[in-house]
């Protein structure tokens, strides 16, 4: 065997040598090293854990808090805004005289439902309960408010009928 011929041999075994030890040493140290850099990060992240279930647990609270002054409840929208104009008409004596289905209108994701009742009573307490629908329980806007004065003949008194039309988005 001549020098050269060794010498290309050497070369070529040192070329998959080096290709054998990249393919089993290198190569596996690269996947371990990715692999250990995510755990990192997973790590990092189930540290942060706790600081989330805690903020979690306050905006919960938070939100309940709301739930509870807007007098939202777990029912339906139009059962809880008949609880609310109910025991508003029980506390200030005015009389529930209609409570319509809502009119649902629904245009590609936007839902409007729109809920028409009528009161009896005084201005006074009726502009109360308009407020209150408006203010202190979020329902929605009231957009219609229609009066009218009408008169009882067999007494001979005159009483205030007012038509809330209250619109909500869903």
């Amino acid at each position: 065997m001549s020098n050269s011929l060794k010498n290309k041999l050497l070369i070529g075994g040192f070329v998959v040598l080096l290709f054998l030890c990249y393919k089993f040493a290198i190569a596996n140290t690269f996947t371990l090293k990715s692999e250990h850099s995510k755990l990192i990060q997973e790590q990092k992240i189930f540290e942060n854990t706790p600081k989330q279930i805690a903020l979690l647990k306050k905006k919960e609270q938070y939100y309940d808090s709301l739930l509870t002054k807007y007098k939202i409840g777990g029912t339906s929208l139009q059962n809880n805004l008949l609880n609310v104009v109910t025991s508003f008409s029980k506390a200030h004596n005015l009389k529930v005289i209609d409570f319509l289905e809502p009119h649902v209108y629904a245009e590609q994701s936007l839902t409007i439902n729109t809920y028409s009742f009528t009161v009896e009573g005084h201005f006074n307490n009726i502009l109360q309960l308009i407020y209150t629908l408006e203010q202190r329980t979020k329902y929605g806007e009231v957009i219609s408010v229609w009066y009218e004065k009408k008169k009882n003949y067999r007494t001979g008194k005159s009483y205030l009928q007012a038509k809330i039309v209250l619109q909500s988005l869903g």
